[in-house]
C-alpha cells in the first residue's frame, strides 16, 4: 500500500519537532527525524511504498505539502506531533483528512502518546493515535488496511471508531533493535544532510540512535517515559559499526555522526565494545554522543581512539538537592570528576544545565552557574524547565499548581523559541527564562572563554573554527539581545 510519513510544517520555520524539547532553536539546530525514519524503514521493509516528507527541513509550506499529498494519494498518512505544535498539528492533519477523506490518519509522537484520547477529541475527523514506539504498529496498521482487516486487534492504538475511542492495549517493546532498518539507508532514500544542523557537531552531520529507553528515572525526561516506558534496549556493537560504514558510503561528505541516545553510556563496557569494533573497522568519521557522568576514563580513551570528538552530558544543576529532587542519580562531585576524566581523554564536552526543577531558588541557580565555570565545558546550554505531558515532572507541577497554563502552544514563544510555563515560589517563568539568557551571556562572553575559542579556531580552522563560526552566525542575535531584567534595572 501507499503510505505517507509527514513531519508537518509549523510557524513557517525550522521547527525541530524531534528534539527532546521541540522548538525553533536559537543555535539553528534542526534534528533529523529519526523516529519517523525508523517508521518509514519499517513500512518499506514490509513491502509498502512510502513518501517521507520532512517539511521544516525542506521548507515545505502547508499548501505545497497538501499538493504533494493529494498527488501521491496515500491510503495511510502518518503525522508526527509535539506539545508546542499540537494544535497546529491537529488542524493540518484534519485538513489532510478533508482533502483525502479515504486516507487513514495516524498520529504519532510524544504528545499524542501521552494524551491520545484528548488529542482525538480535539480533532474528531482523525482516525487513530499510535501510542509510544510505533515501528511495528505502522506495519500492522498498513497490513490490516491493505487487507480490509479489523484494527481493534492491533496493539498500541487509540482508535476513533465513529466517535467512540477504543484503546487496543499496550504494545510490547522491540527487544531486538538490530532488526530495525538502518537509518543511513532510509536517510539516503529520502533526506538530505545539508537540510539539518546540530550546533555542537561539524557540518554537515547525521544523527542515529544506538539504544532506546533509559533505566534511570529522571522526572523531566520525556522520551524514556512516554515513548519507551523506560524499557532500555540496545543495538549490538557490530550493528552500530555497520551503520557508520553505511553513513560513509551513502554520504561521503558528512563531517560527523551524532549518537542521539538518551544515554549512550549506560554501560561503559558496551561503549568500549562499540569503540573497539569501530577501530577494527577503520572508522574515519568523527562522532559525538550523549553520555552520563558515570562514563569511565578507559571508555573515554577508547571512544577518542575510535574517532569520538565530543561528548554531551546533562549536568543539570550545581545543587545536590536539585539533582536528588529530579532523581538524576548523579552527584556534583561525580560531575566534577567526569569533567577531569574527559580532559584527560582529550574529549570536548558540551554541558547541559537546567533552571526550574523542584526546589530551585536564586541561590541554587547561582550554584549551577558557578559549577558551569568550574566544569569549563567547550560549550554550554542553559535551559528553562520544560515539563511535558506524560512525565512525572509535569504531573507533579500540575498537581502543585505550578503550571501557568495548559495552553500547549505557550510551550514556545511567538517566535517559536523555547518558553517556560512553570512558576516557582521565588522564580516565576519570566525569571527562569531570563536567567538562562543571562547565564548564556555570562558564560560565552567571558574574555577567558573568547580567548580559548579564538586559539581553538586558529589551531583547527577547517574543523572547530568552521563549526564555531557557523553556530555563532545563527546564535549571535540571541546572545547580544539585551535582557528584560537588565532593561528594567536600567
Amino acid at each position: 500500500m501507499k503510505a505517507a510519513v509527514v513531519n508537518l510544517p509549523f510557524m513557517n520555520g525550522r521547527f525541530s519537532r524531534t528534539s527532546r524539547s521541540p522548538a525553533i532553536n536559537k543555535s539553528g539546530t534542526l534534528y533529523w527525524p529519526f523516529w519517523l525514519a525508523h517508521g518509514t524503514g519499517a513500512l518499506e521493509g514490509a513491502g509498502h511504498e512510502a513518501l517521507f516528507l520532512d517539511c521544516p527541513a525542506e521548507g515545505i509550506n502547508e499548501r505545497d505539502m497538501l499538493r504533494r499529498l493529494v498527488e501521491y494519494n496515500p491510503e495511510l498518512t502518518v503525522v508526527d506531533t509535539s506539545t508546542p505544535s499540537i494544535y497546529s498539528d491537529l488542524r493540518i492533519a484534519s485538513m489532510i483528512k478533508a482533502y483525502l477523506p479515504r486516507t487513514f490518519i495516524l498520529l504519532v509522537g510524544t504528545h499524542v502518546s501521552a494524551l491520545p484520547a484528548e488529542s482525538l477529541r480535539l480533532a474528531p475527523s482523525l482516525d487513530a493515535v499510535a501510542v509510544g514506539e510505533y515501528d511495528n504498529t505502522l506495519v500492522e496498521v498498513a497490513e490490516k488496511l491493505d487487507g480490509g482487516g479489523d484494527l481493534s486487534g492491533v496493539p498500541g492504538l487509540c482508535l476513533n471508531i465513529r466517535g467512540e475511542l477504543v484503546d487496543t492495549g499496550p504494545r510490547e517493546m522491540i527487544d531486538d533493535l538490530d532488526s530495525l532498518s538502518f537509518l543511513a539507508d532510509v536517510y539516503s532514500r529520502h533526506l538530505k544532510p545539508e537540510n539539518y544542523f546540530f550546533a555542537a557537531a561539524r557540518f554537515p552531520s547525521v544523527m542515529t540512535i544506538t539504544s532506546r529507553g533509559c533505566p534511570y528515572k529522571c522526572s523531566f525526561c520525556v522520551w524514556p517515559q512516554v515513548m519507551h516506558r523506560e524499557s532500555y534496549r540496545v543495538r549490538s556493537a557490530e550493528h552500530v559499526a555497520e551503520e557508520f560504514r553505511l553513513f560513509h558510503d551513502h554520504f561521503p561528505g558528512i563531517q560527523e555522526i551524532v549518537i542521539e541516545d538518551d544515554t549512550f553510556s549506560i554501560d561503559s563496557k558496551r561503549v568500549e565494545d562499540i569503540s573497539e569494533v569501530l577501530l577494527r573497522n577503520g572508522n574515519r568519521i568523527p562522532w559525538t554522543a550523549n553520555v552520563r557522568a558515570n562514563l569511565s576514563l578507559e571508555a573515554m580513551r577508547k571512544m577518542k581512539a575510535a574517532g569520538c570528538r565530543l561528548i554531551i552530558v546533562g549536568y543539570e544543576s550545581g545543587s545536590q538537592e536539585i539533582l536528588n529532587a529530579v532523581n538524576k542519580g548523579t552527584t556534583v562531585v561525580q560531575n566534577m570528576e567526569f569533567a577531569r576524566r574527559a580532559e584527560k581523554a582529550g574529549l570536548l564536552v558540551h554541558g547541559c544545565f537546567m533552571a526550574g526543577n523542584p526546589g530551585e531558588t536564586p541561590e541554587t541557580l547561582e550554584e549551577t552557574f558557578k559549577m558551569s565555570l568550574s566544569l569549563a565545558p567547550d560549550t554550554a546550554q542553559f535551559f528553562p524547565i520544560m515539563a511535558y505531558p506524560g512525565t512525572r515532572l509535569y504531573d507533579r507541577y500540575r498537581k502543585e499548581g505550578k503550571l501557568r497554563t495548559e495552553n500547549y502552544d505557550r510551550w514556545v514563544t511567538e517566535e517559536g523559541l523555547h518558553n517556560c510555563v512553570v512558576d516557582l515560589p521565588e522564580l516565576p517563568s519570566e525569571i527562569l527564562l531570563e536567567w538562562c539568557n543571562i547565564a548564556r551571556k555570562r558564560f560565552y562572553l567571558r574574555p577567558r572563554y573568547l580567548l580559548y575559542k579564538g586559539i581553538q579556531s586558529l589551531r583547527h580552522p577547517l574543523t572547530e573554527g568552521r563549526r564555531t563560526l557557523r553556530a555563532f552566525g545563527t546564535f549571535r542575535k540571541h546572545l547580544f539581545r539585551r535582557s528584560r531584567i537588565s532593561r528594567e534595572e536600567g
